[in-house]
């Protein structure tokens, strides 16, 4: 059956109305300030909708277009977690066992000394190889990406550090997955978790055609003004098409929330099953402990796709106020989605806007504290 989030009102859902105002009230500011064009928000618990906003536009430039509750954003990282809940799956049929090394899956991939690599490593990003570069060309030429990824090469022994790969992880998660399932990943991902969850038309990796029209653009603060400007690299059809496992992923908040009340219902959400609750308890478990991520500068408690609040001081994108076992992801500059599976919330925000830090931190900390402080 396919999965349908109904609105409930957040005081039925043990959600403060007035906490969930506040959170409002500052997304408003922010954009009213010009800190990013356009966002959206969901938040959900009880397999219901709590909360689902759009504020501001999707794009300014050239012609002003306002944000509706189709629009659909660019994920950044947020597709990460989307991308390696394939490879939960494949492990899941019994098609890989996450200890294996990659390159029993992926042959050609021992190549240059990455033959020890383990899917653990590989999803935890210390794999070694954080900035290998997969070229344009390779976005539609599969083979090309199969033998690119083959190729890279380490810049330190897999295993002794943590460090975010931004790209290189996932375009190798995606080879592997092709290589296993001898189909596309984008095709793979949407038959086996898009569609199961019922979000076909909110969830793409890999953006049709015909679905463009209902990208947000991306923008970024201009260096000499502040004022958002149109960037380049994202709005365009090559990229939306591409799909990129790591970072090219679209979708609506509504969507993400939906994701994530599977993830903190143990990977079930209104009667559709997609993951057994071991699967979700195991991928969202700490496997690097507190070590630090050599990228973000503070520990990540990496799990296989997203990463957890754990008890240190500070966590990027999380809520200071969350839960030790809150997990998610965020993208680059722009949002943050997480669930909650003590309190059964998800949330998600995004926007369309690369904001550069300090400023990012500071208010995805203001923006999760507030979700988190709705929670009754």
């Amino acid at each position: 059956m396919p999965v349908s989030l109904e609105r409930a009102t957040p005081a039925s859902l043990d959600l403060d109305p007035k906490a969930l105002d506040r959170l409002l009230e500052t997304v408003t500011r922010h954009i009213a300030e010009g800190r990013y064009p356009g966002a959206q928000i969901a938040m959900a618990r009880r397999g219901k909708l709590a909360l689902f906003e759009t504020i501001g536009d999707a794009r300014i430039d050239p012609v002003r277009a306002q944000a509706s509750e189709d629009t659909l954003w660019l994920l950044y990282s947020n597709t990460k977690v989307v991308t390696a809940c394939a490879v939960w799956l494949l492990v899941e049929r019994g098609a890989m066992s996450f200890p294996d090394k990659v390159a029993e899956h992926l042959p050609g991939f021992e190549q240059n000394g990455k033959g020890d690599i383990t899917i653990i490593q590989l999803l935890t990003h210390q794999g070694g190889f954080p900035n290998a570069v997969v070229p344009k060309a390779a976005w539609t030429d599969h083979d090309l990406l199969r033998k690119t990824v083959c190729a890279f090469t380490l810049e330190w022994t897999p295993g002794s550090r943590v460090h975010y790969h931004s790209m290189a992880a996932h375009w190798t998660a995606a080879a592997m997955i092709e290589a296993v399932t001898k189909g596309d990943y984008r095709d793979f991902i949407r038959a086996n978790v898009v569609e199961p969850l019922g979000l076909g038309n909110e969830l793409f990796v890999g953006l049709p055609e015909a679905q463009q029209g209902r990208a947000a653009d991306i923008h970024e603060p201009a260096a000499e003004s502040g004022r958002q400007v149109r960037r380049a690299d994202e709005n365009n059809a090559e990229f939306r098409t591409a799909g990129t496992p790591g970072g090219g992923g679209y979708a609506t908040a509504r969507a993400m929330a939906t994701f994530y009340q599977m993830m903190a219902h143990g990977g079930a959400v209104n009667g559709v099953r997609l993951l057994s609750p071991r699967m979700v308890q195991y991928v969202t478990k700490n496997f690097t402990g507190d070590r630090v991520d050599g990228y973000m500068g503070m520990p990540m408690h990496r799990g296989l796709g997203p990463h957890s609040r754990g008890a240190t001081e500070t966590i990027r994108g999380l809520g200071s106020l969350a839960s030790p076992r809150v997990f998610g992801h965020g993208g680059v500059g722009s949002s943050y989605c997480w669930a909650d599976p003590d309190s059964g919330v998800s949330f998600a925000y995004l926007t369309n806007s690369r904001v550069p830090d300090p400023w990012h931190s500071q208010r995805m900390d203001v923006i999760s504290n507030l979700a988190h402080s709705a929670i009754r």
